[in-house]
This record gives structure tokens, C-alpha cells and sequence, in this order.
């Protein structure tokens, strides 16, 4: 469903050669940076196109702040136009507006329906490195992306958007060349993930969530493992049945295994295609971004996807627990007690807690294959949107160097992760009345009580993360129109995993 810009890499010129030999290929528009109060970042272009730039920067009073642009045409071979990006102060600038910088300069090429174009990158810190390079050939690779199946205008009117030429920074251009693989690999997994969370419930239920990973299982060569219903029961899998016994679509766990050599990793992501909340009932206000609510599922199949493409040496094991929470006759109740995978009972205090219920299922049964680690990524609370807001993940881990690391990635991948306490009084506040445990706490520290009540289920595993996605993992409707899935912790733990084995 998705298409990545193509992206090449070409070699920075020195401004005394002549244009014909200038290295840079046939465009419609070329891109430079510049930074507040400084000249544009146009020493190694072409001499003829240097002038131009210079020109339309003198003419138009540019001073390359933040969002600012000038553009001039009528440049000749080999581009036609020159476009003066700003990138604000160069003190200020840092990883998240480079980002955002790239996002403004492909919405203009999209706009202006410019099909091939060349970018020239400053030089400065968050241009140079394997870790910008990767950040940028991603953020790069992803401009064409719009999630656009269901709209008549995409077969009308298509992304004309095709080609990318990057001129990195004096020096970079191998960097670049090597990393510029990574960066597709991730950005192809993040591209998976968004289609897959963007997809209606009506469409993408438990069975169709499957059917992706079968289709992820045959392209990659991993092994799958499906669970239905029936054997769910007999394995006492009672968390995953409860939350689907009100949907006529049947929950199912699926298990995917990849690689055959070096450590093994287990990931857990949370699949609830849809949430009502079940008899606690949601409120209708914001009911349809509940499709999301499959974000963590659809998360660890574009993690998958990017680890096979980059044949990372690492033995992947990746568990989805599938299923849609509706209200009906059959639905589960405030007051029951269930039994989850391993024999703990836990007391059911409010349906709308429900995805702790297939993770504790999922979690016990990857902890009890022993991997060296277990992340766990589910858009769990909404207590961590009031923390985080939409700008970062909550990470829980009582491994300290599991968690360093995962904080370290989190900075070379671009994206925000926070952690938060596992304090012991947590676990005791989840502590149940009639049962072992109970699936909700008191009003205040919604998002630990939630991974307290996880901790309860990795038994002597002390190698694991729990990640919030809630806030990151989704765009909001109120955020200008550009609703929808962002594909976020796929960076994040490609970079952890890669890490791991370098």
C-alpha cells in the first residue's frame, strides 16, 4: 500500500568546476539550507547556481528563519529552480527540527507537484554522523507516504513525487551511501506500520491482522504460530478470551520467529483492533481513533519487517494477542474473575482496561521461552498521554542498562522516550480483593498501576521493557489534518536491536 521516494546519494561539488561537471543530476528544484543570519549553505554548488541563490536570498529580505522560503527560477542545467529553505538559529537547531525542516521542504516539492528534486544538507552536528544520516535518508525515504487507498482523488491525482538526489555534507557522502540502507530498511517497516494502524476496524479485525503477519512470515522466511480460540482455552490464555468474547470476530495469539544465530529477543506488541471499552463503554468523542489501539501489534510487524530486511544477526521472536472489544451478551463483566496464562487470577474492575489482559497472556508465554530480553510496546493508558502528552513514549524497565539503551536509541532514532517508576507501591495498589490481582488501580499514577500489573507477568525475567505508546504512536485529529498512525518505536528499536549485535 505504501511507496517509499526513491533516494540517491551524490558527491558534494567544488564551486570552481563548471556546471557540466557539477555531479548533480537533472532536477526541477534544488533545496538549500540556511541558517538565521548566515549566508545559504551553497559554497559547493555550481558556480551559476550559487549566484542564483545568493541573488534570491539579496532580493527578498531572507533571513532563514524557522519556516521561511525563497524561491528563484530560471536556473538552467542541471536544475530549475532553486528553493531557500530557513532553518532558524544554528544554536537552536536539534534532531526534531532537522525532522521538521525535511517535513516542510517535501511538502513544498508535493505542493508545487515537483516529481524529482535535489536536496543540499548544512553542515552541521545533526547532519553529520551515522545516526543523522540514517535519520535523514529516513525521514527522506518516507516523503511520499500518504495513506490514501480509499480516496478516489489518489487514482486521479497521484503523488508525483518520485526522486530524491541528497548532497550531504563535505566528507559524508560514504557515510551516507552505507547508512542510506538502514534508513530505507526502517523507514519501509515504519510505512508497514502506519498502513496497518491506519486500516478501518471494519477491515483490519484479529483474522486480517493474521493474514498480514502470515504475509510478513512467507516474504521475511520466519516461522508463524497461530492460536485460535480453542486452544487458547485449553492453554488458559484467559485474558485474550475475555477481551474478545463480546465481538463475533475471534481473538487469536500468532507467533513469529526469525533468525537463527545471536541473541534472542522477544517482542510483545498489543493488538486490540478496536476498543469500545466493552460494558465500561467509552465515550463517543474520539471513538474512531480506537483503531489504533492495535498500534503496539502493528508496531512489532514493522519491526519485523525492518529487521529481516536488514538481516540483522538476531533470533526474533514476536507475539501479536489479537482481539476486538465489543459489548454484547457474551462481553465480559465488571466484577469477573478470569485466569490469565499461568494461573494468576485477575479481578475484572473495568472492561476498558483491557489491554493489559492480552498482554499478560503474551508477555508470560514469551518470558517462559526465556529470550536474553523482552520489549514490550502497547498504546496501554491514557494516564501517560496526561504525562507525555503526544510527544514521547513512557519506558518501564527494572534493568538499568536495558533501559540505558533504549533511551540511548531513542536519541539516535529521532524519537522521545521518558522513564517512569516500577515503585513496589504500585504493585500493591494492583493487588485484587477476590482475586490475585486486579486489572485496574486507584485514580492517580494510571499509567505505573498498569506496568505494575505487567511486571506481574514476566516471572523471573528481569531483562524486560514495558513502552507506552499512546501518545506518539497516533497523529490527533485536532493537529491540522494530518491525523494518523506514525509508525513510531520502529527507529527506536531497530537502532537498540542493531546495537545489540554490532
Amino acid at each position: 500500500m505504501y511507496k517509499l521516494v526513491h533516494l540517491e546519494i551524490v558527491t558534494a561539488v567544488q564551486p570552481d568546476r563548471p556546471p557540466a561537471s557539477s555531479g548533480l543530476p537533472d532536477s526541477e528544484v534544488l533545496v538549500v539550507a540556511c541558517f538565521e543570519g548566515e549566508q545559504p549553505a551553497a559554497d559547493a554548488l555550481p558556480e551559476d547556481v550559487r549566484r542564483t541563490v545568493e541573488n534570491a536570498v539579496a532580493k527578498r529580505a531572507f533571513s532563514g528563519r524557522e519556516k521561511q522560503c525563497v524561491e528563484a527560477s530560471g536556473v538552467g542545467t542541471p536544475v530549475s529552480a532553486v528553493a531557500v529553505h530557513g532553518l532558524g538559529k544554528r544554536t537552536e537547531l536539534d534532531a526534531r527540527k532537522m525532522a521538521a525542516w525535511c517535513d516542510r521542504v517535501v511538502e513544498s516539492l508535493r505542493t508545487n507537484d515537483v516529481e524529482r528534486a535535489v536536496i543540499a544538507l548544512p553542515d552541521c552536528p545533526e547532519t553529520r554522523g551515522p545516526a543523522s544520516a540514517e535519520r535523514i535518508c529516513r525521514r527522506l525515504s518516507l516523503a511520499g507516504y500518504r495513506f490514501d487507498q480509499y480516496r478516489e482523488e489518489a487514482r486521479t491525482s497521484p503523488v508525483r513525487l518520485r526522486e530524491i538526489a541528497l548532497v550531504p555534507p563535505p566528507g559524508e557522502s560514504d557515510l551516507y551511501r552505507e547508512m542510506l540502507g538502514v534508513g530505507r530498511a526502517v523507514a519501509r517497516g515504519v510505512a508497514f506500520t502506519r498502513d496497518l494502524a491506519n486500516s478501518p476496524a471494519n477491515v483490519a479485525d484479529p483474522e486480517w491482522m493474521e493474514q498480514r503477519a502470515r504475509e510478513l512470515a512467507r516474504d521475511a522466511g520466519m516461522e508463524v504460530t497461530v492460536v485460535g480460540p480453542d486452544e487458547l482455552e485449553e492453554r488458559g490464555m484467559g485474558g485474550i478470551l475475555a477481551v474478545g468474547k463480546g465481538s463475533s470476530r475471534p481473538p487469536r495469539l500468532v507467533r513469529l520467529a526469525w533468525g537463527q544465530e545471536g541473541p534472542t529477543v522477544a517482542l510483545v506488541g498489543k493488538g486490540v483492533t478496536f476498543d469500545t471499552g466493552g460494558i465500561s463503554l467509552k465515550p463517543p468523542a474520539r471513538l474512531d481513533e480506537m483503531k489504533y489501539d492495535k498500534s503496539g501489534a502493528c508496531t512489532v510487524l514493522g519491526i519485523g519487517r525492518a529487521v529481516a530486511d536488514l538481516a540483522l544477526p538476531i533470533r526474533l521472536r514476536i507475539y501479536l494477542p489479537l482481539a476486538e472489544n465489543m459489548p454484547d451478551g457474551a462481553a465480559y463483566r465488571p466484577g469477573d474473575i478470569i485466569r490469565c496464562y499461568g494461573g494468576r487470577s485477575i479481578e475484572i474492575m473495568n472492561t476498558d482496561a483491557e489491554g493489559r489482559l492480552l498482554l499478560a497472556d503474551a508477555m508470560a508465554l514469551a518470558a517462559e521461552e526465556q529470550p536474553d530480553a523482552l520489549l514490550e510496546l502497547s498504546t496501554l493508558t491514557g494516564a501517560c498521554v496526561v504525562a507525555l502528552g503526544h510527544h514521547g513514549a513512557g519506558l518501564y524497565s527494572p534493568d538499568d542498562e536495558l533501559a540505558d539503551g533504549l533511551l540511548a536509541a531513542a536519541s539516535d532514532g529521532g524519537e522521545r522516550l521518558w522513564r517512569l517508576p516500577l515503585w513496589k507501591e504500585f504493585v500493591e495498589e494492583m493487588q485484587g480483593t477476590h482475586a490475585d490481582l486486579k486489572n485496574t488501580g486507584g485514580r492517580w499514577g494510571g499509567a505505573n498501576l498498569a506496568a505494575a500489573f505487567l511486571s506481574q507477568f514476566v516471572g523471573e525475567l528481569d531483562r524486560w521493557a514495558h513502552l507506552d505508546i499512546a501518545g506518539p504512536a497516533q497523529i490527533p485529529k485536532e493537529n491540522n489534518g494530518s491525523q494518523g498512525a506514525t509508525g513510531y518505536g520502529v527507529a527506536l528499536i531497530v537502532h537498540w536491536l542493531r546495537s545489540l549485535v554490532s
